[in-house]
């Protein structure tokens, strides 16, 4: 589903300049879909002693229970090795972990081998990270508003409250002037979301129909991806509903085609239209996947082990929202390979223009320090 596409359109990294490879957790517990659990894990940790917090935390050569390391950005949490401590954790917070799977994670700098600080710094009310998933032909850069645990990313802001747009200086001007109306860095997002294909490249047009056709279809994308504000539904009768009650401990999946229902054991989702049974992101059926997260047994005694012992009623309704972005989204990927191009701005015009090659300043981390940031044992951090 290639959408717009031309020879000479200008690549993502040069419209979008700064990156940043997504945080590698080096353990998997810090993070689950369930807040809960993550508590109860933090609350094991610090119970334990010795060798046996040792085994539990999980060492790396990046971190053990020795590191000194500070407060990661915007987060207030302890800064003491955590060979020593004790008490209540840190507030798990909201994060992408895989395609349209958000789950929790315990902001914590010393249980994560590489956090990007750099990317907390900029998250905001405001912020949007834009996530390349390259892999997926029909939708290669996904986007949200929450921090993503997967990328690379490319922030919209370089800034949290969103003054300071990630994109090549000049970009947005030169498109007022062509397209002859105001252009935010949003609708910039929205049309890259619209049109990138997986050579992430960004035909961009001076056509304003087609700019106006491209931004609709990538401010709905947009909305359905990040699910901010209120809530995305289907028409009546077709919304998903709980049809027999799911058990406590589901252990299997299995989807009826021709009922359009899915089973977990013997509980029953239905209407579940085929195209959101079908969705993939990178190979793989994305309600299969964020149903065996959920449902994977773990290795007794370790901290991932440490889960909910029923199936949550929030894990329903996540579910339920989950078959209905899918859907919807689904209906919309038709719509990028309708897309046909008049009227291009190449990058060839941008690089006579002066807009690209981006300042290599741009591809680096803004210098941003909104607060005081926590150095490791308490002291002040510096920057």
């Amino acid at each position: 589903m290639p959408g717009v596409t031309y020879d000479d359109a200008p690549p993502l990294a040069d419209l979008m300049p700064w990156s940043v490879a997504p945080p590698r957790l080096g353990r998997g517990w810090p993070a689950a879909p369930d807040p809960g659990s993550l508590k109860a894990r933090w609350d094991a940790l610090v119970r334990a002693e010795g060798a046996d917090r040792e085994a539990l935390f999980e060492p790396t050569r990046a971190r053990t229970l020795r590191s000194a390391v500070g407060q990661l950005p915007g987060q207030s949490t302890g800064t003491e090795r955590l060979l020593r401590a004790t008490g209540p954790g840190p507030e798990p917070v909201r994060v992408l972990r895989a395609p349209f799977d958000e789950q929790w994670l315990l902001p914590d700098h010393r249980l994560i081998d590489t956090a990007r600080p750099e990317l907390w710094r900029v998250a905001g009310p405001r912020q949007i990270f834009a996530v390349q998933n390259p892999d997926d032909p029909a939708l290669p850069l996904l986007a949200t508003s929450v921090l993503p645990l997967l990328g690379p990313v490319r922030p919209l802001y370089r800034r949290p409250d969103g003054t300071e747009p990630n994109l090549a200086p000049g970009l947005l001007d030169h498109l007022v002037t062509r397209l002859g109306h105001p252009v935010t860095p949003l609708d910039v997002l929205a049309w890259t979301v619209a049109t990138t294909g997986p050579a992430l490249t960004v035909p961009l047009t001076e056509d304003p129909g087609l700019w106006a056709e491209g931004l609709a279809l990538g401010h709905r994308l947009l909305w359905l991806m990040r699910r901010d504000g209120e809530r995305p539904r289907l028409p009546g009768g077709r919304r998903p509903y709980v049809r027999a009650p799911l058990p406590a401990r589901p252990l299997t999946l299995r989807y009826d085609r021709e009922e359009e229902a899915l089973h977990l054991d013997e509980g029953r989702i239905s209407p579940v239209p085929p195209r959101a049974w079908d969705f993939e992101a990178g190979g793989v059926r994305v309600l299969e996947h964020w149903f065996t997260v959920r449902t994977a047994v773990s290795e007794p005694g370790t901290l991932t082990a440490i889960r909910p012992t029923a199936w949550p009623q929030t894990w329903t309704s996540e579910l339920l929202e989950l078959i209905t972005v899918l859907t919807l989204i689904a209906e919309l990927l038709p719509q990028k390979g309708q897309l046909t191009l008049t009227s291009p701005i190449t990058a060839t015009e941008l690089k006579e223009s002066g807009i690209l090659p981006p300042p290599e300043t741009t591809r680096r981390p803004p210098s941003v320090l909104n607060s005081r940031e926590e150095g490791p044992e308490g002291q002040l951090a510096l920057l």
